[in-house]
């Protein structure tokens, strides 16, 4: 028994995880999330920083937690490991942090951009959304239509500023136990692109499901056989 602290990506919140939390209580797991600062607190967009997204996560892990980040999480469960240490780390077709770079710059250091048009900016530039119209093909083109509904009603404007702020990889990082969970049928982030940045991680450590970029709303069952399937071996 594990507890796994679930953190979601850009324009979601802890809602995203409706599906894979009974999953995994059901294995004998105990998932916690939260919601990012920015993301449905009423946080100003240009108030919501990388850093408060850092140690939001920090301040919500113990010694024994086994965090699992999706997409742009990747980058404050990354950075969340300078001011506490988990137990391990799940990147579920996250970003892997390059030490220097912020998540758009690695996104257009990318082989193809995915996310073009869908994404419209706010007439500040602090946050953007994504077109209701794009959203189902973009994270969702597997997913049951209620599930589709239920995040469309749930999209939430992303904050620029944490995604546009480089990430010092914590010298900590490199020890700790990790795993990948690459998306084979992903439309966000290439698939391409999540394996070039686990390229040099041990191959028993990156797994790979065949699904879009929400396999907690597409595939929990699974999603939460191989997150079970991960922890024991950490």
């Amino acid at each position: 028994m594990a507890d796994i602290l679930l953190v979601h990506g850009s324009c979601h919140g802890a809602w995203c995880w409706r599906d894979l939390i009974p999953a995994l209580t059901t294995r004998g797991h105990r998932p916690r999330t939260l919601d990012l600062p920015g993301h449905g607190d009423g946080l100003p967009p240009q108030s919501a920083t990388l850093e408060a997204s850092c140690r939001a996560v920090a301040g919500a892990l113990t010694p024994e937690t086994v965090v699992l980040g999706h997409s742009w999480a990747g980058f404050p469960i990354t950075g969340a490991v300078a001011h506490a240490l988990p137990r391990g780390l799940i990147y579920l077709c996250a970003y892997v942090p390059t030490s220097g770079m912020s998540l758009i710059e690695m996104r257009k250091a990318g082989p193809r951009q995915t996310i073009g048009d869908a994404a419209v900016k706010s007439a500040d530039g602090h946050s953007y959304t994504i077109r209701p119209e794009a959203a189902p093909d973009l994270f969702y083109h597997d997913c049951a239509p209620e599930a589709v509904a239920l995040a469309l009603d749930h999209l939430c404007p992303q904050p620029v500023l944490p995604q546009a702020t480089p990430l010092a990889v914590p010298p900590a990082w490199t020890a700790l136990p990790k795993a990948y969970i690459r998306c084979a049928q992903d439309r966000t982030i290439p698939p391409e692109y999540q394996a070039s940045m686990v390229a040099d991680w041990p191959r028993a450590n990156v797994h790979v499901m065949e699904t879009s970029h929400s396999p907690f709303l597409a595939a929990p069952e699974d999603l939460a056989d191989l997150v079970d399937h991960i922890i024991a071996r950490m």
